[in-house]
Formats: structure tokens, sequence, C-alpha cells
């Protein structure tokens, strides 16, 4: 489900209504934090799409927390006020920079399939099950892994308890935000099954309307949510009454008898909650124009395909070429990626990913000679084999890459240590299942519809089908660069599906290659190829005269109105860090640091 481009709605906002959860709410007497796109100085940064989001992480900075303890406090505020985008209900990937030691650390936070999960999960009567059946369904949600994945992070590298870590988001639930006009309309395009369950319909439609931009909204049961996992910790959600709730929730989801809805029952058990671990793995790595560059490894099948696009890449002076060949040998990289995605990748304690292979130049020099300056490469494109490079060689039939849905959040955090975290979550589609666990606030994530229903290619294995316990392959690329001498130079990520992977790849080469400054890098109009027939491009390219000169070559195009919205943080010869977000994308994003300066 693609993320609403942003609407004029000031008119509404000047009568609306100010709306709570159950009651009217006088207007909050603290104004939303200011919103800007690209901030420098000192003590630590932060970026994501939320201004009260970023607040929350540079809060936390300026009483002595590190960028762990403030990835995970902005996370939770983004639970808050970007409730359709992630949660507690959902998971993710965190990425984590240690200035003193120079390494990478990573943490595999992806939901699982209940136990009892084979690979006819979405299989009626013989036939997929339709995608929209299982999105709005308990048969779609697994077992979240953003609590596991907060508790592990602090664990590990934080410095901060998670219930302080969760106070600003808990105030911010509690006292409530200013409903803009990116909630307002993602609200909108979700009314219709929203209404399907009482309970999401009670907490995100007020009073049965829409909620009026400029209006403050308050979630009190979030709140709450948040104090008892303070008080008690994240036993309370693998453990405890919580969990017990979402179990219920999942099993017999809360429909509305009236709306006809068919909400499939899943199968999530307290053995999937009580079994969950949020897991320690490496990073996977790649080396480009002398740089190293870090990401994450299977599960996401995000840091094999854009390290192996990167690798395709060096060989070719990207700061030299031409923009229409710039992004010929972007698209093309990316589509070459893509096809070996498809057939490689899935959950690494389940499939035999070849992830050191994939990654490996040998691999990529043998996959970029498909490459042409005066042609373009049919999709799908077939795989190679990186366990047997061939020079420009295939291996099987391909393969369509399946949807995955395209609402997600990423922030980036630095702290004044020089300690780094990119780190994305999600709770997939925009709105997750649509299901609120009643009385808990927040909304369950639809994550496995991530799976293939049915083989991709059947004459082939698909290493993404459903499994017990098994994690869907994602596209999230949460990626950090350090220079030669381990140093940060750049750490970024976006969501957006399987967009995901050619956001965070064009937004790379643009910034490494192109010279672009971050936020225009950020910003600059993508393209997004996916081993797919035509490449999707946002309207600063479809309305360009690049269209006509890449078309010219032999590319095919459809336009799509939004890609991604990245975030990011670089530091700066001087030491002062810079962060950066979206400038128009989802209404624009937030960029902060404790310590502005010029």
């Amino acid at each position: 489900m693609q993320r609403p481009v942003r609407r004029n709605l000031a008119v509404l906002a000047v009568s609306a209504a100010v709306v709570s959860v159950g009651a009217a709410a006088p207007p909050s007497s603290t104004p939303a934090p200011e919103k800007v796109p690209v901030a420098v100085g000192y003590g630590g940064a932060v970026a994501s799409v939320d201004a009260d989001a970023s607040a929350a992480g540079i809060e936390v900075l300026k009483k002595g927390g590190n960028a762990v303890d403030a990835a995970v406090a902005t996370a939770a505020a983004l639970g808050v006020t970007e409730p359709y985008s992630a949660g507690i209900g959902g998971g993710g990937y965190f990425v984590y920079y240690d200035a003193k030691s120079r390494t990478v650390h990573t943490i595999d936070g992806r939901e699982t399939a209940p136990l009892t999960a084979d690979e006819g999960l979405f299989v009626e009567k013989g036939k997929a099950l339709p995608f929209a059946d299982a999105v709005s369904s308990g048969l779609g949600v697994g077992t979240p892994g953003t609590p596991a994945t907060w508790q592990k992070a602090l664990d590990e590298w934080g410095t901060k308890r998670l219930g302080t870590v969760l106070r600003p988001a808990e105030r911010i639930a509690r006292d409530g935000f200013t409903v803009d006009d990116t909630f307002r309309s993602q609200t909108a395009s979700n009314e219709a099954r929203f209404r399907y369950f009482p309970d999401t319909a009670k907490l995100f439609l007020p009073g049965g309307a829409l909620p009026a931009v400029g209006s403050t909204f308050k979630n009190p049961d979030l709140a709450r949510t948040y104090a008892e996992l303070g008080r008690k910790g994240i036993g309370a959600i693998y453990h405890g009454d919580l969990g017990d709730d979402i179990v219920a929730t999942v099993e017999k989801p809360p429909v509305d008898p009236a709306s006809g809805w068919n909400a499939r029952p899943g199968k999530l058990s307290d053995k999937d909650l009580a079994v969950y671990r949020a897991e320690l793995q490496a990073p996977t790595k790649t080396s480009y124009r002398g740089l190293d560059v870090y990401s994450i490894a299977p599960s996401s099948s995000g840091g094999t395909t854009v390290g192996e696009a990167l690798n395709i890449l060096e060989r070719t002076d990207l700061s030299k070429a031409s923009e229409v060949q710039y992004l010929h040998h972007f698209i093309e990289a990316s589509r070459i990626a893509f096809a070996d995605r498809g057939r490689w990748v899935g959950d690494p304690a389940f499939e035999d990913v070849p992830t050191k292979d994939l990654l490996s130049q040998r691999y990529a020099d043998s996959r970029a000679c498909l490459i042409k300056d005066d042609a373009v490469l049919t999709s799908p494109l077939a795989p190679g084999d990186p366990r047997h490079p061939a020079a420009c060689g295939a291996r099987g039939t391909a393969a369509p890459t399946t949807y995955e849905g395209e609402n997600t959040t990423h922030l980036t955090v630095a702290d004044k240590w020089g300690n780094v975290v990119s780190y994305t979550l999600t709770i997939e589609q925009t709105g997750g299942s649509g299901i609120t666990v009643p009385g808990r606030g927040f909304l369950l994530n639809n994550e496995l519809t991530d799976f293939s229903f049915t083989p991709a290619n059947p004459a082939v294995h698909d290493p993404n089908l459903p499994g017990p316990g098994k994690r869907p392959r994602s596209s999230i690329s949460p990626t950090i660069v350090l220079d030669k001498h381990g140093r940060p130079v750049v750490a970024l990520g976006s969501p957006g599906g399987a967009t995901i992977i050619t956001t965070v790849l064009q937004t790379l080469t643009g910034f490494l290659d192109r010279h672009l400054p971050l936020v225009d890098a950020i910003a600059a109009p993508r393209a997004s190829q996916r081993n797919a027939a035509q490449t999707e491009l946002e309207p600063g390219l479809y309305d360009s005269a690049l269209k006509a000169r890449l078309e010219a070559i032999g590319h095919s195009f459809k336009p799509n109105p939004e890609i991604g919205a990245a975030t990011g943080v670089q530091r700066l010869p001087d030491g002062r860090w810079l962060a950066a977000a979206e400038k128009v994308r989802r209404g624009g994003g937030s960029a902060m640091v404790v310590k502005p300066a010029p």
C-alpha cells in the first residue's frame, strides 16, 4: 500500500475541533517542534520523519544518553506519532557503530511466523489467498520483534533503562500531538478497513470521524502500555498479560460483525512470544570507493542487495558519467541485484543463503558485464550463481519480485562520543493489519504477508516461503559507511518496501559519487527498478527530459508519486554532525542537533 502524498488540508485546520481518544481535549499548550530537513551542530544528532520523535531523541541525548538510548526513545515516539508505520506491534533491523572499538553491530528484530506455520500459510482451497484478505487479518500477524530489539540494544550498548527512554513517548501519547496532513490522509486511506475493527475505529476515528488537521490526538491506552513496559520490562509482552492480549487478539480478531469482513484468525501463541529472540548478528560489509559500507544481513535482503549493486557499480566512474549514464547504470545494477535477491535470499535459519558469495567482487564483476551503455536488459532477468560465477552467466529461470508493503519508518542518530545508529522499523502496510489490541493503543503488524504466498517461480526453490518460526524476507537496508580508518562518514536508511533498496542505493551513490550534499542526495527524484518490465520514476524524473533520453536506450517507465522517505547523519571533518531528512516526501522530515552551529 502506497503511503499517500500529503494533501493541502489547511482549510480544515482552521475550523478543526480538537480530538482525542474518547473525548475532546483542549489545544496543547506546547507548540510542536519546528520541522526542518537539515541541521548542523555538536553534541549529537537525530533525523526522523517526525519532529516530536526527533525531539524525543534529542531530549535523551541532552540528558546524557548515547545514540542507542536516543534511538530507542525516537522509535518509541514514532510509535505514537507514526502509528501506521511502526510501533511495539511490529519489528525492524538495528545497525550500531561503536566509536570506541570502531566496529559495527546489528540486531535482527524481524517478526517471526507462528511455530505452527507451514508453506501453505496463505493457501486456501489450493490457491493463494488474495493479498487484501491476508493483510487485514490475524493470519498475517507475526510475533512482534520491536520490544525485544529495544531491550537487546539497551542491554548491549545503551546506558539508560527502558523505562527512562520510554518517558518522552509516554508523555506524547498522554498529552497528545498535533495532527498533520499526512496523519489525516493516512487515516482516510485506511478508514474503510479501520471500521472493520471497533477498537481501531474508536482510537483512530474518534467520534466516528477522521481526525482534523491541527487537532490534538491523544492515545492514553498507549501511554499506559509504555508505562507498563517501563515498570515490568519486555517480559510483559513475551511472558505476561500484554502478550496474552496480543495472542487473544490474533486468535480471534475483534471484528465488527456488521462489517461482513472475514478477519481470518491467526495462530500466534504464548509459546511463540516466549521463544522469540532479537538476534545479534554480523553485518554485511562491502568495500566501495575505498570506504566500508555496513548494513543488515539476511533475514533482510537489504545489505546483500545494496552491497551487490554497489560492487557492480564499482568498476564504473559514476562521478564523471552523464546524468543519463549514471541513471542507466544505477537502474541496471538494481535490476541484476534484485534478480539474485529473489533467488537466493531468505531466513538463514531455514535457507542456505550464500551471503558471502553474493557480496564478492568476483561475482559482481561476472554480473556487471551484462550491462551495456547502449542497451537495456530484459526483466524479469534470470539470477546468476554466486557460488560458481560465470561471466555474464545466469542460472535457472527468472522470478518476479514479490510485493512488500511500502510503509515503514527510518531514524538515524549520532551522539557526542561518535556512536551512530541506523534503525528501520515497521508494521508493514500503512496501518499494519488494521487490528488494534483492545485497551493497549497499538496496531499489530501484517508482516507475514512479506512471505511468498506460493512459489514466485514454481520451477525453482523459493527461499521466502513461510515456515515455523521463520522470518519473512525484508528489504530494510539501514546503512553505515566508514572511512579507511574506521570512522563514520555517513549513515542512512529509508522506508518503502522493496523500494528501500533502490532508495538507499541511489542516495549513497548520489552522495558518494555525484557529490551531492546529503540533504540533496535524499531529496533527489528517485528511480526504482526491481527486476520488473518497467522502472518506477518519481515526477521529478518522469516529467523530465532525462526520461526520453533513457527511453531512447530502451528503458520503459511508469510513474510513482513518492518513493521512500530517507534520513541520515553525516560526520563533518571538523567534528560537527549534520542531520538530514526529506524536504518534501511525507510532508518533510525532521533533522535536529543537540547544539546547533553554523
